[in-house]
């Protein structure tokens, strides 16, 4: 298992290499060095901090997978400057499911432990990859892709940057099966019954 120093360093080192998007970012320029909140009649340092991460990775391993993040719903300052990040943890045997970003790539860094990760292209051609301790890996922009941790006994985790300070997640089994579609236009997307539909529903809480 890394060091806790040693995942301090590497938050450091993805935090220098997401710098390098923002002239390649899908937010809009800013014609100011950054943007003050409308209720903001002054600030100061503060404003550039983000505290949401402390503790983060000397907590104990989440049961379930969890991500923390540093957007622009968390993170105001982040507002025009074409950046965000988050600290995903999986647990042993843990699955971020497929999902999106509709408005950035995903640069992912592994710190600790190891991960599948794989998207699927505008083809239906699936990349897939295991990746170790230190291991970049990169999402792009718009496409389905997701992380799992293959091993049952150690936990992993992994540091993400976007070229966006609201990347946005569209989660593919909620957005598709809990979200009021009807029964049985989804049993004929899938060449299935409605009774398999319900079922993947009810496991979903939907």
């Amino acid at each position: 298992m890394a060091s806790t120093m040693l995942r301090h360093v590497l938050f450091f080192t993805i935090a220098v290499f997401a710098t390098s998007w923002i002239a390649q970012a899908s937010d809009p320029d800013i014609l100011s060095d950054f943007i003050v909140p409308a209720n903001s009649n002054a600030i100061d340092g503060s404003f550039f901090t983000f505290t949401g991460m402390r503790g983060v990775f000397d907590s104990a391993v989440p049961p379930n997978f969890k991500v923390t993040k540093a957007g622009l719903a968390e993170f105001p300052a982040l507002n025009g400057q074409s950046v965000s990040f988050a600290v995903l943890q999986y647990p042993a045997g843990g699955v971020n499911p497929p999902h999106t970003h509709p408005r950035s790539a995903e640069h992912l860094f592994v710190v600790e432990g190891t991960l599948v990760v794989g998207f699927i292209d505008t083809a239906n051609k699936l990349y897939t990859q295991t990746l170790q301790l230190g291991d970049m890996f990169v999402f792009p922009k718009g496409l389905v892709h997701f992380q799992y941790n293959a091993d049952a006994k150690e936990p992993a985790t992994a540091l993400s940057a976007f070229g966006s300070a609201n990347a946005g997640t569209v989660s593919v089994p909620p957005s598709v099966f809990a979200t009021g579609i009807d029964d049985g236009i989804l049993a004929k997307s899938f060449k299935t019954d409605v009774a398999t539909i319900q079922k993947i529903k009810a496991g979903l809480g939907g």
